[in-house]
């Protein structure tokens, strides 16, 4: 189905299912992707199960996704997100991705490889899918990955970025380097974005990172940055200088 340029002010699906809809273009004002029908057909929701919404084979090409998007229990499948506006997306523990496509863009959203504790009885699972999907043409900007194994992700050619094993062991390392900098300032902030990284890696995924420059210290100077994301990328037993 072609929803081409289409401006929706609400959109709401509950236990829906889109095969191969083109949203290029479309416009969502309010948008819950994967509602728990509360409200919707008259009737209020039972609380007792939460039927999943699925697109299967959609494209979201250059598609308006209202900020703060509830996306609820759906599941994408081989779905093309072309320089869709995915932005403050933080609504999306219960979303599912599978063999998807990111391309352009893709800023301040959170992917979840775990529902909320409080959700897994009315959604009959205690783990979202979340495989496949390809990420080697995307501007990655503030994305989280939650218990989610990165190794079944395609990352390789990310520009700016290093996937990363044995984030723990690499933070140890680079620490003589840090600590040779003679601005207190600097040294604190890379410490306290080493701390931060080590701490979600570990919770997060399995002691695995997609690591950047920014990730190691925002507000250092961009030399600096460099230097200590060339060395954590080494994971070398000594990466103080000279």
């Amino acid at each position: 189905m072609d929803f081409t340029e289409t401006r929706f002010p609400c959109f709401i699906a509950y236990g829906s299912e889109f095969d191969d809809c083109d949203f290029s273009g479309a416009a969502f004002e309010q948008l819950l992707m994967g509602s728990t029908g509360t409200g919707v057909g008259g009737e209020e929701w039972d609380g007792a199960a939460w039927p999943q919404t699925v697109f299967r084979d959609c494209v979201f090409r250059r598609t308006r996704f209202a900020e703060f998007t509830h996306f609820g229990n759906v599941r994408f499948e081989r779905c093309t997100f072309d320089r869709s506006r995915l932005r403050q997306q933080t609504a999306t523990s219960e979303a599912e991705f599978v063999d998807c496509v990111f391309l352009g863009p893709v800023r301040s959203i959170n992917f979840w490889g775990r529902p909320a504790d409080r959700d897994q009885a009315v959604l009959g699972r205690d783990h979202n899918d979340f495989s496949g999907n390809d990420f080697t043409a995307a501007e990655l900007d503030d994305v989280s990955f939650r218990h989610i194994d990165l190794r079944a992700q395609r990352f390789p050619g990310l520009p700016g970025y290093a996937f990363l094993d044995r984030i723990a062991e690499r933070a140890s390392s680079v620490l003589p380097l840090v600590d040779s900098w003679p601005d207190d300032k600097h040294c604190q902030e890379a410490r306290s974005a080493l701390e931060f990284l080590v701490g979600t890696a570990r919770a997060w995924t399995d002691d695995q990172a997609l690591v950047s420059p920014a990730r190691l210290g925002p507000k250092l100077p961009p030399a600096l940055r460099e230097e200590l994301f060339e060395a954590f990328r080494r994971t070398s037993s000594d990466t103080s200088r000279g």
